[in-house]
């Protein structure tokens, strides 16, 4: 009994990942799934496809590695945040799994934003003001659909259903409790203005639970089905976010994790809570003496995807074609010879929490290639993730490393980018699925096979480091602030019919 499994249950795809108490990866399985959008700003997925990629990409982590159920210690559960699922009195799910990435709330989001009621509920939960939270959701529910809104019994996120189907019981760790807009990062309990203001009882939501906690008794079913112990303890983990940071070892105050997956977040962990004068940032529980604070965008390598999609190279649906287009970015200079990538194709969190960005490719000339357009792709998504960046230099202590994780740096090109334009070195782990492997080590440390979160970092090998060039470093600082100017001239136009 010396392996772990992590899970991480993603916007698009479900993850697993086996680890030996050492932290050496024996397995990465994944299944994908779509996300639904039958209306505009609709982003929605079936929470039994979901349920079902979980238990196939277990399963299959377990056959990959060689494992039998006697192998496997314990497994630790993590999942995206935001998610809301609508449950009835009978546990049957009213709706799909409204995912973070939905903006029909978008109204009742600007509205809060404007209000006073709006500042002091971000100023007790830490969750941004913006139509990802399930706050502003259930504000939507009661005011458009309010009939759904009565017969609910309960509200709960993805990873909760996941884990309802399993052991019958509503719980939900400090982290995704906290990204919901309804928990008091002070009080660690449910916040009774958040309840008052979306009309909803505190029974309406899951039992609050440290990330530690041990569920046990696993139906046999679903025990089966993955290769499991009934018995195996599983626990309940956190969100992405967190494990992100656990899975680079990222947990000092004087690092920050970045991970570009789909969407992309800037994160530090920090020793008290820290919310931003502007609501710029979030800050999430962890634990009674860990919070979370940082930023997520939209546009992480979702935008590199598109651009592949519409414009790549004709073979640009085989497995390298991400490698290849990168790769043809290389020779372009900093700056791409004067174009600039604004990429909010979808909307934009922080730091502008603007549902109504979008993306804009400036300074087109004929001189410009198709490499220089992937270059400014790629200076875009890493300008998204600067700019968060600058406003957690505000909040807390500089930082000396960062620690990048999700697809995108799998390329050593994208990874020297993003040195060059923080100015700060970059340390890229052998192990990109960073909230995996968080997963498994919090795993690791609730049942004692490590004493302290901070021993993962002597697990974690590094790949490759990349140190910044001065001179190019200066160069994107300059452009940032152009990069800057240009979103404040156009946001008014965002929102222009």
């Amino acid at each position: 009994m010396n392996y772990y499994i992590g899970i991480d249950i993603g916007t698009t795809s479900t993850k697993a990942i086996a680890v030996s108490h050492t932290g050496e990866v024996k397995s990465i399985a994944s299944r994908e799934y779509p996300l639904l959008s039958p209306h505009p700003r609709y982003a929605e997925q079936d929470p039994n496809v979901i349920l079902t990629a979980v238990l196939e990409s277990v399963q299959e982590a377990i056959q990959q590695a060689k494992l039998s159920s006697r192998d496997i210690a314990a497994v630790g559960c993590g999942s995206a945040m935001h998610s809301l699922i609508v449950m009835s009195a009978d546990h049957v799910p009213l709706t799909q799994s409204i995912t973070w990435a939905d903006t029909r709330s978008v109204m009742q989001a600007e509205a809060l934003k404007q209000s006073a009621d709006g500042i002091a509920i971000y100023q007790n939960t830490g969750t941004p003001l913006h139509p990802m939270s399930p706050l502003t959701k259930l504000l939507w529910m009661r005011d458009c659909e309010p009939d759904l809104f009565r017969n609910a019994a309960k509200f709960i996120s993805i990873k909760e259903y996941v884990l309802y189907q399993w052991f019958e019981q509503y719980v939900v760790d400090y982290s995704i409790a906290s990204a919901t807009g309804l928990f008091n990062i002070r009080t660690f309990a449910w916040d009774e203005n958040a309840l008052e203001l979306a009309q909803i009882r505190a029974d309406q939501l899951s039992e609050i639970v440290p990330s530690t906690h041990i569920l046990k008794g696993m139906k046999a079913q679903y025990a089966e089905r993955m290769g499991l112990d009934p018995n195996v303890p599983v626990i309940i983990g956190a969100s992405d976010g967190v494990l992100a940071n656990i899975g680079v070892g990222a947990i000092a105050s004087d690092q920050v994790a970045i991970t570009i997956g789909t969407s992309s977040a800037v994160r530090k962990i920090v020793s008290e809570p820290l919310t931003d004068s502007q609501a710029r940032t979030f800050c999430y529980a962890i634990s009674e003496n860990q919070w979370l604070i940082g930023g997520a965008s939209n546009n992480g390598g979702i935008v590199l995807r598109w651009f592949r999609d519409q414009f790549g190279l004709p073979e640009s649906q085989e497995s390298d074609a991400y490698d290849r287009l990168i790769e043809l970015s290389k020779p372009i200079p900093p700056g791409a010879e004067g174009l600039l990538f604004l990429p909010f194709l979808s909307g934009e969190r922080a730091p502008y929490w603007n549902a109504d960005a979008q993306g804009v490719f400036f300074g087109i000339t004929m001189r410009h290639q198709r490499s220089h357009f992937i270059r400014a792709v790629l200076e875009g998504i890493l300008f998204a993730a600067y700019s968060i960046t600058t406003v957690l230099s505000d909040l807390t202590e500089a930082t000396q490393t960062i620690l990048a994780s999700g697809g995108l740096t799998r390329s050593t090109i994208s990874c020297q980018l993003m040195a060059d334009l923080f100015g700060i070195e970059v340390l890229a782990p052998e192990v990109f699925e960073a909230s995996g492997l968080g997963a498994a080590a919090l795993a690791m440390y609730a049942v004692q096979q490590i004493d302290q979160l901070a021993e993962v970092r002597s697990m974690i090998r590094i790949r490759d480091r990349h140190s910044p060039s001065l001179q190019f470093s200066e160069q994107y600082h300059r452009l940032f602030d152009r990069y800057q100017r240009l979103y404040d001239l156009l946001e008014p136009e965002f929102s222009r019919d």
